[in-house]
């Protein structure tokens, strides 16, 4: 059995990472598997443990860093978020084709740490930056001091775009969820 694709899916706060992943899984035309994360915060209102993520304690999660059994993990607003290493290729090694959907850093760490030919990259980009604040606002989930800061992490993000394998222009969801579905689909029968 051929080992799966590792997908990672990236780009700065606000550009659509989560719908345009919906998008594709929604389409049920690949064989794809959704990477669960671990993560320390507890759990919200109707989310369930191992289908929006892995809860765990801070001794649980400290546990999996000294061990390496994170791909990525990140520190945010006091609580941690981890994509577990043996989890992802356990699926792999299934012959399923696991996506991440993650942030630049994250992305980065996965580039750093992954040396296959199975793993590909994206770089989901906002058709302007005014775009990418349109979408940030209309979140209306942070005060103006956080939405700064991601729009200056956001502009620095663009110039890492050609770290990745594909940049694909987040303009419709539609058309850029195709565009990726299409550029996997090749890869899978080559």
């Amino acid at each position: 059995m051929k080992k799966g694709l590792l997908i990672i899916l990236s780009g700065p706060s606000g550009v659509g990472k989560g719908t345009v992943r919906k998008y594709i899984m929604k389409r049920n035309v690949l064989p794809l598997a959704f990477s669960i994360s671990m993560t320390t915060r507890p759990p919200r209102e109707k989310e369930k443990e191992g289908v929006e993520y892995y809860f765990v304690s801070e001794e649980e999660f400290q546990k999996n860093i000294e061990e390496d059994n994170f791909l990525e993990w990140a520190e945010f607003v006091g609580n941690r978020y981890g994509t577990p290493k043996n989890y992802v290729e356990q699926l792999r090694n299934e012959g399923k084709n696991v996506i991440l959907e993650i942030e630049i850093n994250g992305a980065e760490q996965v580039l750093d740490k992954v040396k296959d030919d199975r793993v590909v990259s994206f770089f989901l980009a906002p058709p302007s930056l005014r775009q990418l604040e349109i979408r940030i606002r209309k979140r209306k989930s942070e005060p103006e001091e956080n939405i700064q800061k991601r729009l200056a992490k956001g502009v620095s993000e663009m110039e890492k775009a050609k770290n990745y394998d594909f940049v694909i222009l987040n303009d419709h969801v539609k058309r850029a969820g195709d565009e990726i579905i299409s550029i996997i689909k090749k890869i899978i029968e080559d």
